[in-house]
């Protein structure tokens, strides 16, 4: 959805937005749906609401897949690409919700998109407790247990083990 800017008055914009698309970095189950204020001050436009989805997540533990509604608040401050200029600009911190705009419309479907990559995880767990899988015979540790051997000894420490056996 795109809103031009000439349609955000004084008083604001209310806007409920209800998008479908293609996520590559997680499979979006649901369409994100969104209610958003844009007011305009001067060149900036100021984005705030919150947005909800329901995302499909592989864990980076056990690998299996589960489902999750995100809901998380939005708020943007955009500002015309203009002010950036052809100058190399760091961000900083306090700059971190800040984006621009170019031309005379502010596509919400790329801020849905933005707002959704920056608030997943980055390694997704289907549970703070999920033992994962054996890293030897792939044994879901969450729904069993395995006859596998755990104690590890690092290779550069076995000179140190033949010494105990002396």
């Amino acid at each position: 959805m795109k809103i031009l800017i000439a349609d955000i008055t004084e008083e604001g914009l209310e806007v409920d937005v209800e998008e479908s698309f293609r996520f590559e970095e997680v499979p979006l189950v649901s369409p994100v749906k969104a209610h958003l204020g844009l007011t305009k001050a001067h060149s900036e436009i100021i984005v705030s609401g919150n947005m909800t989805a329901e995302l499909e997540f592989e864990c980076s533990r056990c690998l299996k897949k589960y489902r999750r509604v995100v809901n998380e608040p939005v708020n943007v401050v955009y500002h015309p690409i203009e002010e950036i200029g052809t100058d190399r600009h760091e961000l900083k911190d306090d700059e971190m919700d800040m984006g621009f705009y170019k031309g005379e419309e502010l596509d919400l479907q790329e801020l849905l998109k933005e707002q959704l990559i920056l608030n997943i995880q980055m390694k997704p767990l289907c549970d703070e407790n999920c033992k994962g899988i054996c890293s030897r015979c792939g044994t879901d540790l969450n729904t069993g247990t395995c006859s596998c051997e755990t104690e590890k000894i690092d290779s550069r420490l076995e000179v140190l083990k033949k010494l105990l056996g002396k």
